[in-house]
């Protein structure tokens, strides 16, 4: 019986433990989406790294952009060379904070309604953003979704007038993670 109650107490403490600390994916989506008069454009980018530390609520991602895949290989092109430049500009990245992280119960089965506010960049240029998003656990397992829209000017991200009513000036973003908890041991 002692045993059994030790067991319980350990289980317990590990998931406690676990329900704190920092969660992060390899394998984390984004991905966006142009609607415009003559054309709809969508890619989604399945190599995102992000970190989320459930103290602080600091958030951290990183993804390639020449990692974003396209339904037609040409857009895929177009939008390395011609749009992004990836080579130029290989990685976007966000730097910020759940404003509200601890409305958030890491121990606790459930949906919490958040914000995320921080610095975006892209194409070599930096920006706060906002955006409201939901942060899921369920079963000690961390997952979090976001939906909002960013301006192409804003990033410098130009289009030429030849193809101005194919692509979007504003552009929707969809993120959508699902976390590990990260060993400090190693």
């Amino acid at each position: 019986m002692t045993w059994c109650l030790a067991a319980l107490a350990w289980c317990t403490l590990s998931v406690s433990a676990q329900a704190q600390g920092k969660f992060f994916t390899k394998n984390g989506e984004i991905s966006f989406y142009s609607k415009a008069t003559l054309e709809r454009i969508e890619a989604v980018n399945k190599k995102v790294t992000s970190v989320l530390d459930t103290e602080s609520g600091k958030l951290e991602f990183s993804l390639l952009m020449n990692a974003f895949m396209f339904e037609k290989a040409l857009m895929q092109e177009h939008f390395n060379e011609n749009y992004v430049e990836s080579e130029k500009f290989p990685k976007s990245t966000f730097k910020g904070k759940v404003s509200d992280i601890s409305a958030v119960n890491f121990g606790k089965d459930g949906s919490y309604n958040v914000t995320v506010s921080g610095d975006l960049t892209i194409h070599g240029v930096t920006k706060p953003v906002s955006a409201k998003g939901v942060i899921k656990v369920a079963a000690g397992k961390v997952s979090a979704k976001s939906t909002f829209n960013i301006a192409l000017a804003d990033y410098k991200v130009q289009i030429p007038a030849v193809v101005k009513d194919n692509i979007s000036p504003n552009i929707e973003i969809r993120v959508s993670m699902n976390y590990q908890p990260l060993n400090n041991d190693k």
